[in-house]
């Protein structure tokens, strides 16, 4: 088949009726290829052809204009506009969705904000295309072109309604199998920023979720749960740069609306108590153990585990394991084993998430710890932004989490490689000296 796009000859030469047949079959190559829009390459050619066809048709139209047999060709030019701007608002409107959804799930806030900006141009576009199909319609005054105006008028519609359906809110996940850890970086991005926050309804853990935010005081930030909510990949930037600009009144703000002003339960202190009764006296660091099924690359070594127990012993820290129960490993000596401690009854209840980091706070004020160590797991994010030291183990460098670097007061990323555990030891010693 013959390419009707480099058939087209200068608009000043044809005559109108010849144009208005070029107009017609470069659409209809253009509309032809509708059902095969998903392919490689199709919709930007299809693309193409309606603009070319629009081109053609406006010349024929200008062209005819001083010719005998303008009726006719102008008759035939006007109804390939019509159907012509009626694809290109059709397309339009499917630009503009899948341009929100990939901006809703944009890195930044402002990558996010970007992205709209434009899917915003693009339905401008849909809409002055259903003009201009509102346009011809009314020239034509014929039934077939009047219903493709109205169609066209409620593609236009169904893309502006886009807009308003855009969902600000970051969605706070309350299913167990998802990371509870992402909770502290949501909430923490609503206390310092005013981000709003939705809250996966239905889960096992929605109304502990509703209980902490509202007596973190953030009730009013709460919103309804819909669909297509703001990706939380962004949460972490946005908590890094209210730490930059204020790095110790960022902290204070968590903490108040963290632990609130209530003395630590006496039960959470009778836990701790007895978890470390046997254990010596001696300052403490939190050694975290992951295991999960997202990102298995991650999860504990058991050798480098103990190896990390034995350089904080080398500098008289008593090592305590944190997190996830060991697997296919002995104990590890000299390690207190506080792993699992958030199944106890005590961490599952209504005020589970205040209660956990409660337990952080009074071991840091009654048994002497002063810092965590472990690879790259989430449940270590709420601690650090309340002002537990930290440092977390990589394979690579962090892209979300790596900004945190510098902003947050003692928080560190350690990359796996040559000198890591020398790194490691120094900073332990650190910790231990203070």
């Amino acid at each position: 088949m013959a390419d009707p796009l480099a058939q087209t000859a200068p608009a000043e030469t044809a005559p109108a009726e010849s144009l208005a047949r070029e107009a017609a079959a470069v659409l209809g190559a253009a509309l032809a290829s509708t059902q095969e829009l998903h392919l490689p390459g199709v919709r930007a050619r299809h693309r193409a052809e309606l603009e070319r066809a629009i081109e053609l048709a406006e010349s024929a139209l200008s062209v005819a204009s001083g010719e005998a047999s303008g009726p006719t060709s102008s008759a035939d030019a006007r109804r390939t506009l019509l159907l012509a701007h009626a694809a290109r608002a059709r397309d339009a409107r499917h630009g503009a969705g899948q341009l929100s959804l990939g901006s809703q799930r944009a890195p930044t806030s402002e990558d996010c904000d970007d992205g709209w900006r434009r899917v915003e141009d693009i339905i401008r576009a849909c809409e002055e295309s259903a003009l201009q199909a509102q346009r011809w319609a009314d020239e034509l005054d014929d039934a077939a072109a009047r219903e493709t105006a109205l169609a066209t008028q409620a593609v236009a519609r169904d893309a502006r309604r886009l807009l308003g359906e855009r969902n600000h809110a970051y969605t706070f996940h309350a299913d167990p199998s998802f990371s509870f850890g992402e909770g502290w970086y949501l909430a923490a991005a609503a206390v310092l920023t005013g981000v709003l926050i939705q809250i996966e309804p239905g889960k096992s853990q929605t109304s502990q979720a509703e209980q902490f935010l509202q007596d973190a005081g953030l009730g009013s930030q709460l919103v309804p749960y819909r669909s297509r909510p703001r990706a939380n990949k962004a949460l972490p930037d946005l908590v890094a740069r209210a730490f930059r600009a204020h790095p110790q009144a960022a902290q204070l703000r968590l903490r108040a609306a963290f632990l609130g002003t209530s003395e630590i339960p006496r039960a959470i202190v009778d836990f701790c108590d007895r978890a470390l009764a046997s254990a010596p006296s001696a300052k403490k660091v939190l050694l975290w153990v992951r295991y999960g099924a997202h990102h298995a690359g991650r999860n504990t070594d058991s050798s480098e585990l103990a190896l990390l127990a034995q350089r904080a012993r080398e500098q008289g820290l008593v090592p305590v394991l944190i997190g996830d129960a060991l697997r296919g490993a002995a104990a590890v000596p000299g390690a207190v084993d506080l792993t699992l401690f958030w199944q106890d009854p005590l961490f599952q209840g209504a005020d589970m998430r205040r209660a956990q980091l409660q337990l952080f706070e009074y071991l840091q004020r009654a048994h002497g710890l002063v810092g965590q160590l472990g690879v790259t797991t989430a449940g270590m994010d709420g601690p650090a932004l309340m002002g537990l030291r930290t440092m977390y183990l990589t394979a690579e460098p962090n892209v979300r989490l790596g900004r945190w670097v510098g902003a947050v007061p003692g928080y560190e990323e350690v990359v796996r490689q040559d000198g890591y555990l020398e790194r490691i030891t120094r900073t332990l010693a650190s910790w231990a000296a203070d």
